[in-house]
Order: C-alpha cells, then sequence, then structure tokens
C-alpha cells in the first residue's frame, strides 16, 4: 500500500496534482481543496499522505497534508454511501477537527452543507461517523453503552427513529439483525438494519 510519497509538483487541476518522485515516476492524486490550495508552485517539493482506493472500473491514488486526515479519510469510505468523491468533498469543507467538534455536538446538519449530500443522507452518514470516528466522550468510544449489546440496540434504534423510520418496525429489524450477529456494533447495526428496511420499502 501506497502510504505516502514525496516528490515535485509537476502539474496543478482543479482537484488533483500530478507528484514525480524522485525515482521519476509521475503520479496523479486527488486532493482536498485545502490541501491542493496549500500546494506549494509548480517544480516546488512536498510530502502527501496517500491512499490507494480501488474499484472495479479504475485506481484513484488520493492524498493529504496530515496522516490524521488521512486516517480520516479511511473512517469516511467505511461509511455506507460514502465513496472517495464523497469522502474527498467532506474533507475539503471540514478538516478532521471540524468533524470530532460536530461529533461533539451532534450537528447533524451541518454534512448537508457538503456539496452533493442532501439532509436525510446527511443524516445517516452522521449517524455512522459518530460511531467511527475516534471522540473522547463521544457515543462508541470505548466504556460507552454504545460498546455494550443493550446500548447498541437503543443507540441503534434512536438513530433509526431520527431518521423517520416507524419505531417499532425498526426495533423488530434491530432485534433480527442482532440475533444473526449479536458483534455487531452500533455503526454495522445501523447499516445492516437500513439495507433491510430499504429492501421492505
Amino acid at each position: 500500500m501506497i502510504a505516502c510519497l514525496e516528490g515535485r509538483v509537476v502539474e496543478i487541476t482543479s482537484q488533483s496534482c500530478v507528484l514525480l518522485t524522485a525515482g521519476g515516476t509521475g503520479y496523479e492524486i486527488g486532493l482536498p481543496a485545502h490541501t491542493l490550495a496549500a500546494l506549494p508552485g509548480k517544480g516546488e517539493a512536498v510530502l502527501l499522505y496517500t491512499r490507494l482506493v480501488v474499484r472495479e472500473d479504475a485506481q484513484e491514488l488520493f492524498g493529504f497534508a496530515t496522516w490524521d486526515e488521512r486516517q480520516t479519510f479511511l473512517t469516511l469510505i467505511d461509511i455506507n454511501r460514502v465513496g472517495a468523491r464523497t469522502a474527498l468533498a467532506i474533507l475539503s469543507v471540514y478538516r478532521p477537527d471540524d468533524l470530532r467538534r460536530l461529533v461533539l455536538e451532534e450537528d447533524a446538519t451541518a454534512l448537508a452543507r457538503v456539496p452533493g449530500i442532501g439532509k436525510k443522507t446527511a443524516q445517516q452518514i452522521f449517524l455512522e461517523l459518530k460511531y467511527k470516528l475516534k471522540v473522547d466522550g463521544a457515543p462508541g468510544a470505548p466504556g460507552t453503552d454504545g460498546s455494550r449489546p443493550g446500548g447498541v440496540l437503543h443507540d441503534a434504534l434512536t438513530g433509526l427513529a431520527n431518521l423517520g423510520y416507524d419505531e417499532g418496525e425498526a426495533h423488530n429489524v434491530l432485534k433480527t439483525v442482532l440475533h444473526d450477529e449479536p458483534d455487531l456494533d452500533v455503526s454495522s447495526a445501523l447499516r445492516a438494519a437500513l439495507k433491510r428496511l430499504a429492501k421492505k420499502m
């Protein structure tokens, strides 16, 4: 896995740069907007933390100014409905510390400010994000109710109710999900329940 690259900037586009390494290989790297804006001029050296995302039809390399930003990108693409481009769009609007603040403040609607993300999708992303992003004192952190089976059911049910699902139906679906897979965390239980509920619609 390509974890970081150091080289000279040879081209800059609206969403990426081309980095030429000392070995003579040029890499096109997709970047968040603020990282793109902070790039040095052509011919200047830069170090970027990177992640290669492999899809059926393409292989794309994404770069970040800090390791924290790279790891947050990985957290985002592990969320249902969030692909690499959506994760990059989120990180173009919010830095990792901004996302942690949104989690602590329970500000789900803030994600709807990201281009291409509607209000309902923002709420669904937020529900998973707050259980995946490491924030001291946030739900899902070690030692909180989100790590216990009862807490998983309660928190996932609250999340589905907030999305407008009927509480009785959501409760039955979650009980089935957790019976089939009792070791699921809140985020995974939410994802599994949403898939089952979608099939019933």
